[in-house]
């Protein structure tokens, strides 16, 4: 086998194995009610489709914000505006014995610093939705030491994204509205019980627009 057919095959293994971890998720789901107008979570007035995002820190859910609601609400305790940096990790260091540490079953998530648990929590995608993961900070603290970036990750409004399922494997630092958006990206692609091909085709499309739109 030459170099560029054993590239290709570890490529396909990975895909592989994130599409086998994702069905080893997979619950069914309840028929959708078809979307009325998108509307601010906190005061139901009606947004248009670029309007703001701020996370709920207690229940570590994205919430969408008028200008107003944004303006009145970024300073409370429950809150905080997402980030707006987008930077693509070349060069980016993440061992496989490092990785298996974080004991994700998929090649596929993304991190973030929880200022209210006062720790690392790592998120990666369900067809039914994010499942969380508490990490130690001695794990994170070693991936950082091979990647000052991360030093810098700003807590609750960015997150690390990581991509392993693909070849070579791919890293960015985002705001985490578009890191959750990952997670709805899985869950509205899934179809059946294996996925379907749409699956990957979305993932893939993530990524090619998150490298297009980054730093």
């Amino acid at each position: 086998m030459n170099r560029i057919d054993l590239d290709q095959a570890v490529a396909d293994r990975r895909r592989a194995l994130m599409v086998s971890g994702l069905r080893g998720l997979a619950k069914p789901k309840p028929p959708q009610a078809a979307s009325p107008d998108e509307r601010c979570d906190l005061c139901t007035t009606t947004v248009p489709p670029d309007h703001r995002h701020m996370l709920n820190l207690y229940e570590r859910q994205i919430v969408c914000v008028c200008e107003s609601c944004w303006a009145l609400r970024s300073g409370d305790a429950e809150f905080r505006p997402t980030g707006n940096r987008t930077l693509w990790l070349e060069g980016f260091r993440l061992p496989e014995e490092l990785w298996a540490q974080f004991r994700i079953p998929i090649g596929l998530a993304f991190f973030m610093h929880s200022s209210v648990t006062n720790c690392i929590v790592a998120m990666y995608p369900s067809p039914a939705g994010a499942t969380e993961s508490e990490l130690h900070f001695e794990t994170w603290d070693r991936l950082a030491g091979m990647n000052p970036v991360l030093r810098d990750l700003e807590a609750d409004a960015e997150g690390l994204i990581v991509n392993r399922m693909s070849e070579p494997p791919a890293y960015a630092i985002a705001p985490i509205d578009r890191c959750y958006m990952l997670v709805g990206i899985v869950k509205a692609a899934w179809e059946g019980i294996s996925g379907g091909a749409g699956v990957e085709r979305a993932i893939e499309g993530y990524f090619e627009e998150l490298r297009r739109v980054a730093a």
